[in-house]
């Protein structure tokens, strides 16, 4: 599998149910207009990324990621009901991507320079985000988790589906927002596909 795993950063912890409900808390404290309108910049804004990645906008999609962005997606594993916590692993075990903005800005590299063999010739991808929720805000940083299927084809006959779960944080920045942290959670406990060189 093409950059497969790495060692996971310490401060990669998720957020823990007591995190969430303290983060929503401040979140109601706003009123009907202002969440409405807070949901609706998240929501084209998460839009508007997968939007960039689809139409291989990398540079673009760069900018719209905060300088200490956590880009962290562990390895899921099939586990007893009596060991579920094991599910994910854990920071500091192994993971998928745990990247910072220099290693994002290499992988974007290798793509428009064409130096990354599993994307050359490149793939075709489709982005769909459901099930956005505001889980906090603190005034300056929002806490969002999503929903994604990720649709990828290349060569003639080449197809992968990937399906999980995003919990974001959006920091305002000049007036817009930008990605300060993504966790992804697949579903999936069994990589089928080729590669993994696409972005989530």
């Amino acid at each position: 599998m093409d950059e497969c795993c790495v060692v996971a950063r310490v401060d990669a912890e998720p957020l823990v149910a007591a995190d969430w409900k303290n983060l929503m808390s401040s979140y109601q404290k706003l009123d009907m207009q202002q969440r409405m309108l807070l949901k609706f910049e998240v929501e084209e804004f998460l839009f508007m990324e997968a939007d960039l990645l689809d139409s291989r906008k990398y540079d673009e999609w760069l900018e719209c990621l905060a300088d200490d962005i956590h880009y962290w997606m562990p390895i899921r594993r099939t586990t007893t009901a009596r060991e579920v916590e094991r599910e994910f692993t854990k920071p500091g075990g192994m993971a998928f991507f745990d990247d910072d903005k220099n290693v994002l800005a290499l992988r974007i590299k290798r793509l428009a320079i064409g130096r990354a063999w599993a994307e050359d010739p490149p793939s075709r991808t489709r982005r769909l985000i459901t099930n956005i929720r505001i889980l906090g805000y603190d005034g300056e940083e929002v806490s969002v988790a999503s929903n994604f299927k990720l649709y990828r084809t290349r060569l003639n006959s080449e197809e992968d589906n990937w399906i999980g779960r995003r919990e974001d944080k959006l920091r305002r920045a000049d007036g817009d927002f930008k990605l300060s942290q993504r966790h992804i959670y697949l579903e999936q406990t069994v990589i089928l596909s080729q590669n993994m060189s696409s972005l989530f």
